[in-house]
């Protein structure tokens, strides 16, 4: 019943301290795989807001601002007079039955089955089908905006996935411009709501204002990593005393010539021999005895000294602005690597992404349906309580395989890859296919050596540059030969190379 303000009061309270205790037994519960993980930290969070939510109309309630708790202790609460402590009690009992009359469910009203509803309930989580529950993250659009923008360089998917925190490698005109600020806000936005759906207890306010506090002392020191005031006017410092003619200044091109002269107020249009011309004047003239001519409007015209200081420093603010954007970025990064749910999501976006290049469509699909289909399997009540103390691998039927299966097939020898990352793979069965796999043949291309035949069983660096030295010395051919060494596969698993698989394909016969 809340039918006064005392009686709000103490079901308000009655509420917090009930989901307190939810929470804490949700929390002690050990989920089954990670997606459970992700709807209990959901449900923890949907609680948290409750609790925050039911705390603020406390506060209301105890500022009392109206006056009506105030008026009410004074009417219930204080010690009545002899003559008027019956008088009280009738009236108090008139309008708790005056309240039940015109509320009859109100007796019947508990609050108890609603909250343990919160333990059943699957919260609703938006996801891509890229994202895979959180797995891995989907940069597709923002690859699209890098790399047709004036600050991308073309870059496939995955080596983009590996190098979007790294804002080191743009220029510093280019920092300067809206469309950069612009895609980091999008990068800013899309990192924000990643973590909000995997790591929604992350208290991502509190995060970026310890940040920012910590930006402002670094960046009036001059300290922020990537925007030192020494770093910033680099771009613009031209040696004159190197240059002796045009032509070497020529040689610099359009962009560098163009940053030069802005900085020292000329004009920085014209052809890239009008701008080196430009730029040579000052070799022997001092700035301040340049012909006006060649000043930006700007510059020439006395009456805006005012207007270019507060255009400086609405320069200097915009600065400001993209290098914090910058230094949340690269925190939100360094934070989806510590999480629980979200450890290396960046390195197993990166792999993902370079392990589909070597799949086909209907491998792709294959793969995307079994991902859909594990989750559910891995949630059930039954293989919840599967007792594994030897950790064996689980078989088809989600149930660990025999020991004597796990010994026949020497699952328990594990074989480390050198090429492949250092990466162990348990069983001669598994260590053999892996020669064939994507991630052996990615790193045999960054070697820049065929993956043949001639370099199974190898799996060190050294042994397969010092193999592929000794295959071209005994060729005497210095460059590898496609078409006759590289070796493709048809759909019946037949291997050719190269040249006889495109005259088959050619013919119509693949």
């Amino acid at each position: 019943m809340a039918s006064t303000v005392l009686e709000a009061t103490r079901a308000a309270h009655e509420d917090l301290e009930r989901l307190e205790r939810l929470a804490v037994r949700e929390l002690q519960r050990e989920p089954a795989n990670a997606r459970d993980r992700l709807f209990q930290s959901h449900r923890v969070r949907h609680m948290v807001d409750l609790v925050i939510s039911t705390s603020d109309k406390l506060m209301e309630i105890y500022e009392d601002k109206d006056g009506a708790r105030k008026d009410e202790i004074s009417i219930h609460l204080t010690a009545p007079t002899q003559n008027g402590i019956f008088s009280k009690y009738y009236e108090r009992l008139k309008e708790i039955r005056d309240y039940h009359r015109r509320n009859p469910s109100a007796r019947f009203v508990s609050t108890t089955d609603d909250y343990e509803e919160l333990l059943k309930e699957e919260p609703v989580i938006e996801f891509t089908g890229e994202e895979a529950y959180g797995r891995y993250l989907d940069l597709h659009e923002l690859y699209n905006e890098f790399i047709n923008s004036k600050f991308g360089t073309p870059m496939e998917y995955s080596a983009y996935v590996g190098t979007f925190t790294q804002t080191e490698k743009v220029s510093w005109n280019h920092k300067a411009t809206r469309q950069y600020r612009e895609y980091l806000e999008h990068i800013l936005e899309y990192l924000t709501s990643f973590i909000y759906r995997t790591e929604p207890l992350q208290d991502i306010e509190k995060i970026f204002a310890k940040l920012e506090g910590e930006f402002e002392e670094r960046w009036a020191n001059g300290e922020v990593p990537g925007w030192e005031k020494e770093s910033v006017s680099q771009g613009f410092e031209i040696n004159l005393d190197d240059y002796n003619t045009v032509e070497e200044l020529v040689e610099l091109g359009l962009q560098k010539l163009k940053e030069a002269l802005a900085a020292r107020g000329l004009k920085s249009g014209g052809t890239v021999q009008q701008r080196a011309e430009r730029l040579f004047l000052l070799k022997n003239t001092p700035l301040e005895q340049l012909d006006r001519k060649h000043f930006a409007k700007a510059s020439r015209n006395p009456n805006v000294s005012n207007e270019s200081s507060n255009d400086n420093n609405f320069k200097d603010d915009m600065k400001k602005e993209t290098a914090l954007l910058e230094a949340k970025m690269k925190r939100l990064s360094e934070l989806l690597d510590e999480s629980i749910l979200t450890v290396y999501v960046i390195v197993r976006t990166k792999e993902n992404a370079e392990k589909k290049l070597t799949l086909t469509y209907e491998e792709m699909e294959a793969e995307r349906e079994e991902e859909e289909v594990q989750p559910d399997t891995e949630s059930d009540d039954e293989e919840q309580q599967i007792y594994n103390p030897l950790k064996l691998p689980m078989g088809w039927d989600g149930k660990p395989i025999p020991y004597w299966l796990y010994k026949l097939h020497g699952l328990g020898q594990e074989f480390k890859c050198e090429i492949c990352g250092n990466q162990s793979y348990w069983g001669r069965r598994a260590y053999e296919r892996h020669f064939k796999e994507w991630r052996h043949q990615h790193g045999m291309r960054c070697l820049g050596i065929p993956n043949t035949k001639n370099f199974n069983e190898i799996t060190s660096i050294d042994e397969a540059k010092a193999l592929w030295e000794k295959i071209q010395a005994r060729q005497g051919v210095v460059k590898w030969r496609p078409e006759l060494e590289e070796e493709y596969e048809d759909q019946e698993g037949n291997i050719y190379n190269k040249k006889t698989y495109t005259d088959l394909q050619r013919q119509g016969l693949i």
